[in-house]
């Protein structure tokens, strides 16, 4: 249940209140930008660019996840990985601009963190047991 409220909230924070108070063309809508850019993706969304909602809720999963699982697993860090390539992707087909992944990955992380304080404060530190040890 955390995890799905961290998603969405992250979304809804991304996507409908930071989106719709900063509102910037797409780097593949930008008459200045898009000739100039490598455009991959075959769709162009008209939503605002800033922040990447992909970033924020990707981070704030991360974030979550780890913050959550860490004492489990050392490899929980590799979250991180995930969510990087998954912003990435999102500037190298044309669809962001660096500073939305940024911005969006902060938003998200603190997001994420914040929920995961919570859970563990109202839930408790998750217990997994290694039945190999």
């Amino acid at each position: 249940m955390g995890f799905i409220l961290t998603v969405s909230l992250s979304d809804i924070i991304s996507s409908h209140i930071i989106k719709e108070i900063i509102f910037r063309p797409r780097p593949c809508a930008d008459a200045v930008i898009g000739p100039y850019i490598r455009f991959i993706a075959q769709y162009c969304p008209v939503s605002s660019s800033f922040t990447s909602s992909h970033a924020c809720n990707h981070f704030a999963m991360a974030m979550f996840i780890f913050f959550t699982f860490k004492h489990t697993s050392k490899w929980w860090r590799l979250v991180f990985l995930w969510a990087s390539i998954i912003s990435y992707a999102q500037v190298y087909v044309g669809v962001h601009y660096p500073s939305d992944i940024f911005c969006g990955a902060i938003v998200g992380s603190f997001i994420g963190y914040y929920m995961s304080k919570f859970f563990t404060k109202r839930v408790g530190v998750l217990k997994i047991e290694n039945k190999y040890s």
